[in-house]
């Protein structure tokens, strides 16, 4: 790769990937950026050639970066892109501010997102993939998105122009998502604590959550309509499809299908991208051959398959 623009944050050349995201498997990026700030992110990208692809990452909550690694420089947002302020009725909340916190600032001012309590990641990926629990989705509350486009100009993005659907939005190619702001109804903060509390109570008690999985593996198949909106019905679950097809706890590798929760996909501590990722296919297969259901990834996978 040519020489990289100038920046005030950082530039690293063939950094491993694993690390940086829940299933920790992956290889190199052929360049990670951390950003300083927006204005650093926008210069970048302004300066970058148009030819260079870029891939914005989140904290790697919902992801399988195969083990050939990404050809792209991948960009990863951190502390000039967490903060979180509440204006009277609005919260906004940078891109790399976690769900579970924005929840809880929230809260703590008498505003309901307490349905963002429980999803794994960072807010520029709840925007991107309209991410949602509990009857309620993102784009019920939000107002606008700020985002940085691949020519470096800072837009703002209105729900019509992302067109909110179950799990996507049509953000534009390249663009980056720097923060969002949202207008949750009113609650009593204790009240908003206690639930999210239960919330969390019942999530351990039936999802995986000590292990390591990136969240749901695959969408519930049917059921939703085109919008996402909460008034979604989701009459057929994706875990019991997998679990009628006989595929609870299946194990690839050190990859395996929780026995405790069937539609999370988790590393046993061995496991590489290409064992998730084809355990994940072989389940899609199985189901298929059973039910004639094909079942959608809901967990994204991006790079290049090891050779």
């Amino acid at each position: 790769m040519s020489a990289l623009p100038a920046v005030r944050g950082t530039l690293t050349p063939h950094r491993a990937l694993s690390d940086l995201t829940w299933l920790r498997v992956g290889g190199p990026a052929d360049v990670l950026f951390q950003p300083a700030d927006v204005d650093d992110l926008s210069e970048f990208l302004h300066a970058l050639p148009a030819d260079v692809p870029v891939f914005p990452m989140g904290v790697g909550s919902n992801l399988i970066v195969r083990d050939g690694g990404i050809r792209a420089i991948v960009i990863r947002m951190g502390r000039g892109f967490n903060s979180i302020s509440i204006d009277g009725e609005h919260v906004t909340a940078g891109a790399a501010a976690l769900d579970a916190h924005v929840a809880r600032r929230a809260a703590d001012a008498g505003l309901d997102l307490s349905f963002l309590r429980t999803i794994p990641g960072a807010v520029g990926g709840a925007v991107r993939m309209n991410a949602g629990c509990y009857g309620c989705y993102t784009a019920d509350f939000f107002v606008y998105a700020q985002a940085v486009t691949r020519a470096g100009t800072l837009i703002t993005l209105t729900a019509d122009d992302l067109n909110f659907r179950y799990r996507q939005t049509d953000l534009p190619e390249g663009a980056v998502i720097v923060s969002a702001t949202f207008a949750p109804p009113a609650g009593e903060p204790e009240a908003l604590h206690a639930r999210m509390e239960e919330q969390l109570r019942k999530r351990d008690e039936t999802q995986p959550t000590k292990d390591r999985s990136a969240g749901s593996t695959f969408r519930n198949p049917a059921g939703f309509s085109s919008t996402g909106a909460a008034d979604d019905v989701h009459d057929l679950k994706a875990w019991k499809v997998i679990d009628d097809a006989g595929l609870r706890g299946a194990t690839r590798g050190g990859a395996q299908m929780s026995p405790k929760h069937p539609n999370f996909l988790i590393n046993t501590g061995t496991a590489t991208a290409a064992d998730l990722e084809g355990l994940g296919e072989e389940v899609r297969k199985k189901v298929y051959d059973s039910s004639g259901i094909t079942l959608e990834w809901e967990i994204m996978r991006v790079g290049e398959f090891e050779r």
